[in-house]
């Protein structure tokens, strides 16, 4: 879990543009911008980054 959360965090600051609360979108741009040659592995990568954008969108939600 470490792995796949400094991964995501780093993929996350450098293109935090890119991704959305969308896992198939997270999981193409993954496949663009980054070299993980493991389904298994890029597939935990989109689904943790796709918690955390949809987690941050809820967070704004309530801060208005």
């Amino acid at each position: 879990m470490n792995r796949i959360r400094k991964l995501a965090e780093e993929l996350l600051k450098q293109y935090s543009e890119k991704f959305t609360d969308n896992f198939e979108e997270n999981k193409k741009v993954l496949n663009e911008i980054a070299e993980i040659k493991s389904k298994y592995l890029r597939n935990k990568v989109a689904g943790y980054i796709t918690r955390i954008v949809a987690r941050s969108k809820v967070v704004e939600k309530v801060e208005q």
